[in-house]
């Protein structure tokens, strides 16, 4: 499919399955109405352990030092080939947007970038390609961090002839979500400009502890006006599919989720398993998006935003560039596929491209062609999984900037004011203040990602 572009035409997203409007699809085939929402109980809200259980992060370190590094002969096999290119396409666009909103008045700025969860070092090419600076690298996983390392030594002997200089790194293996990791830092007083947490901030909501120390990672060290990126798990949609499957599992041949109860959702310590084929099989814990967002403010960090996938890939699949990368990483499937086998073989996996390719053939007037005109997408599997994901960003607000304006503010506020108002307290100050966040609606399960490509 590299030999292939993709065109600049607009995206069709719908749904998981094809639906009746003013429904929603479940995962499993059943439908809900739109106004049906999902709410977190609110039985768990303390501080406290939640229903985690004793030894996860062990658990989870285990599980990603014990997983094989897979090299590309053994990616090319996998099932979900197409949706991990996807995934990471998804990484490239969410770092790469980043670096450009940090250098939107000067191209020149210099960039040091904190890879939180940094796993194997998949996104190092990322960084280069970013031209930052420095990294610095953390992880829980001892094995992973050693051969996130060896892989930058590598990318080091092979860009010592190239024009722009390699970043600087530094790499530490440390419970991110338990270690204050400026302690670790070779400079205490080191600050960033972003940090990325990919796929993996999550893990640390096994605790309201665990989480707040985790952010404190994240966004302590952040420059005003730096920012905090990342991909995580969409905890309203993993509710609202639990809710509408027959147990307390859903999923299909690639991906499953298990919850140990489907009535109780509570805030930090909410565990499920989760599998995702030869890649992914362990616990993790349920992120109520807007909490995270409540919690971040007490590190001075503001929502710039928080799309679904489908909603990122519709914002960055326009771009001429956005497209041409999609292609190279192959994180779309060609179909009909060039070799006439496609990466599932489950019936209806390709009902939707079948559809949007008898559409574009109508709409060119090339019914009878069967040659040429092919789509990228994914297979409804895949999509099912990918789905499940979003992808945000927080800037740090710049407080000092406004001390002036504030402090002249004061006397008038003591003169219109009855009363003095009390400090709002945060998440890990009054555990009652979580219990009044808003609970949101379900959002709608998008359709499979399908684009028209070049022939």
């Amino acid at each position: 499919m590299s030999d292939v572009g993709i065109s600049e035409q607009a995206v069709t997203s719908e749904t998981d399955i094809p639906k009746s409007e003013g429904q929603l699809e479940t995962g499993d085939g059943s439908q809900v109405k739109e106004s049906e929402s999902i709410s977190v109980t609110e039985s768990s809200t303390e501080v406290g352990e939640g229903n985690s259980g004793d030894g996860l992060a062990s658990k989870v370190a285990a599980h990603y030092n014990t997983l094989p590094e897979a090299g590309r002969e053994k990616r090319l096999e996998s099932r979900i080939f197409f949706q991990r290119n996807f995934n990471n396409w998804i990484k490239s666009m969410c770092i790469a947007d980043a670096l450009k909103r940090l250098r939107e008045k000067d191209r020149q700025r210099k960039i040091v970038a904190f890879d939180l969860c940094c796993g194997k070092g998949g996104d190092l090419l990322k960084w280069k390609k970013g031209q930052i600076n420095h990294l610095v690298c953390a992880d829980i996983a001892a094995v992973s961090v050693e051969q996130c390392e060896q892989r930058y030594k590598d990318l080091q002997a092979k860009s010592q002839n190239d024009r722009n200089k390699l970043f600087t790194a530094e790499f530490y293996t440390a419970d991110c979500a338990e270690e204050i990791l400026t302690d670790l830092y070779k400079t205490p007083d080191m600050t960033f400009d972003l940090t990325s947490c990919q796929f993996s901030f999550h893990y640390s909501f096994e605790t309201i502890k665990r989480a707040d120390t985790m952010l404190r990672n994240a966004c302590e060290r952040l420059k005003p006006g730096g920012l905090f990126v990342g991909t995580i798990p969409n905890g309203c949609e993993l509710v609202r599919r639990v809710k509408h499957s027959e147990g307390l599992s859903f999923g299909n041949d690639v991906y499953r989720v298990t919850f140990k109860d489907k009535e109780n959702f509570p805030l930090f310590g909410c565990i499920y398993d989760f599998h995702l084929e030869g890649v992914v099989d362990c616990p993790e814990f349920l992120v109520y998006f807007p909490l995270l967002e409540r919690m971040a403010k007490k590190y001075g960090m503001r929502l710039l935003y928080s799309d679904t996938f489908a909603e990122f890939f519709k914002k960055h699949s326009r771009d001429r560039e956005n497209c041409q990368l999609l292609s190279r990483m192959k994180a779309l499937e060609a179909f009909p596929p060039f070799d006439k086998t496609s990466a599932s073989q489950t019936e209806g996996d390709y009902d939707h491209a079948v559809k949007f390719l008898a559409k574009l053939k109508s709409e060119s007037g090339r019914e009878g062609d069967n040659k040429r005109l092919k789509v990228g997408t994914l297979s409804k599997a895949e999509w099912e999984a990918a789905s499940l994901y979003l992808v945000f960003a927080f800037i740090k607000e710049d407080v000092t900037a406004d001390k002036g304006e504030d402090k002249n503010a004061e006397e008038e506020e003591e003169r219109t004011l009855p009363e003095e108002e009390e400090e709002e307290a945060g998440p890990s100050e009054d555990a009652a203040a979580v219990k009044d966040l808003e609970r949101e609606e379900m959002g709608i399960t998008e359709e499979p990602v399908t684009k028209k490509q070049k022939t």
